[in-house]
């Protein structure tokens, strides 16, 4: 039975559900009683509803049927960031971080942070505990592309290891592994633009940092090496566009997301963030991932679409030995109907040293991505991922497998563990590809994927069948 999740405005409810593993045609779905439309999606928006309104809502499928009642919010006090007191400029010239910081300080339970359309030029700004921002059509949040406006650095984590880094453009929380969600409902709403410094900042950055870190970086040449890149250990300063730390119940929706000088958003020991219905760019900008899930729980990402240099999503609980210790994993995360236009995909690691867990995506198009949906890790890292269930999408490759890069460090005393893995109808369509589209291959003779079952995976036929299974325990169900 469908159990329906949803999320309310003073005017809308947003509602989702799991997509069961038997087929489904259609869903109609009923407010009070009255039918109000049918989808082929597993979710849905109801707009143009009352203030503190309760609402009958029921689904419908094949023979079944779910129904609850739920309530909409009261509506918010709107203060419009240009007027008194704050007279915030959209001129794209002004520098507003004082200003709008100030409106944000100011915010409670009761009001909401409009922006007009306009672009608002700021540095770092800090979000508390029910604050609610709209952006309108039109709206930029533009961050500005100095690093001194990223100042103070922060408690942060990148690619797995805590660390100070620059404050990213849109901050919520305070990060600390110690503690538990000390800001909460927090939602950023709209249908205008956040925006940072992109490239230039990162560079800025990272040129910084080579000169601070010369004689380091000169000492260990080994470890320099074993990264990815020459600018690996100087990059991991760099702030996101947003980062979403020891928080709870966080709403982001209909927005675009572009020009972070890393990731975009990064969700750090969280729990119940919520993204829909939005654009995210970083093309050009090396490590831009899309939306990272790292050692957080209950995470939820659908309706939209990436244009990324890197990973769309990638799902992380830390990196050997210190997320092995600190041992906060990821787990309850959903991903559905997404789409990436370039990138690399829906990942899941390198970093697992915390653990990740009942994990689930569908209905994603991943076509134009370079390796669709990827399971990857280091023979360093520990930890584990298991339970993870990828249904229904269209992807170039699968691939489950250890990865060479990101492999600096001391190594944790335990392997790696890959189980239980579930994928079932999927479409694999890659043309031109000359590597394996199904890659499966555990990381040492001592340590096999167990369990891993790809079932009703169709190839497409312009396709290359080219597939490599080693060290796994490993089912497939191919059609041509």
């Amino acid at each position: 039975m469908l159990v329906i999740n949803s999320v309310s405005t003073e005017d809308s409810l947003y509602l989702w559900w799991e997509k069961p593993l038997e087929k489904v045609d259609v869903y109609s779905l009923y407010i009070n009683e009255r039918l109000l439309a049918t989808t082929k999606k597993t979710h849905y928006t109801i707009s143009s509803l009352h203030p503190e309104s309760k609402y009958f809502v029921s689904i419908k499928y094949d023979d079944k049927i779910v129904s609850l009642t739920l309530e909409t919010k009261k509506s918010k006090k709107r203060i419009d960031i240009t007027s008194a007191p704050y007279f915030v400029k959209g001129d794209g010239k002004t520098v507003n971080t004082l200003a709008i910081q100030r409106a944000l300080n100011d915010l409670d339970e009761n009001t909401l942070l409009y922006f007009p359309k306009g672009e608002y030029l700021t540095g770092a700004l800090r979000i508390k505990s029910n604050s609610h921002l709209y952006l309108e059509d039109g709206a930029i949040i533009q961050g500005s592309a100095k690093k001194e406006d990223y100042l103070p650095l922060i408690p942060s984590r990148f690619e797995g290891l805590e660390r100070l880094c620059y404050s990213s453009l849109i901050n919520i929380g305070e990060m600390d592994h110690n503690k538990g969600y000390e800001t909460e409902n927090v939602s950023i709403m709209g249908k205008g633009t956040i925006s940072s410094g992109g490239k230039e900042l990162a560079w800025d950055i990272i040129e910084s940092e080579k000169i601070k870190l010369k004689d380091y970086l000169n000492e260990n040449k080994n470890l320099v090496e074993e990264c990815e890149k020459l600018e690996t250990i100087p990059g991991r300063i760099r702030p996101r566009l947003i980062n979403i730390s020891n928080a709870k119940n966080v709403h982001i929706s209909g927005l675009t997301l572009k020009n972070g000088a890393s990731w975009m958003v990064h969700i750090l020991y969280s729990d119940n963030v919520i993204t829909d219905h939005c654009t995210f760019y970083s093309e050009g900008v090396w490590n831009g991932d899309g939306w990272d899930p790292d050692s957080s729980t209950n995470c939820i990402l659908y309706c939209c679409s990436f244009h990324t240099e890197d990973d769309s999503v990638a799902i992380k609980s830390g990196k050997n030995p210190e997320g092995n210790i600190i041992n906060r994993p990821s787990k309850h995360i959903r991903v559905f109907d997404c789409k990436s236009y370039s990138g690399h995909g829906i990942i899941i690691g390198s970093e697992i040293s915390g653990g990740i867990e009942d994990i689930m995506f569908w209905d994603n198009d991943l076509t134009f991505s370079s390796n669709g949906y990827e399971i990857k890790s280091t023979w360093k890292r520990g930890g584990y991922v298991k339970d993870v269930l990828i249904l229904d999408s269209i992807a170039p490759k699968i691939l489950l497998h250890s990865v060479p890069y990101n492999n600096d460090g001391e190594p944790s005393k335990v392997k790696p563990i890959i189980k239980n893995i579930k994928i079932k109808n999927l479409l694999l369509d890659n043309p031109n590809n000359q590597e394996a589209i199904i890659e499966v291959i555990g990381f040492d003779k001592g340590n096999k994927m167990e369990n891993i079952s790809l079932s009703n995976i169709t190839i497409s036929s312009l396709t290359k069948p080219i597939i490599k299974l080693e060290n796994a325990n490993v089912e497939v169900d191919l059609h041509s």
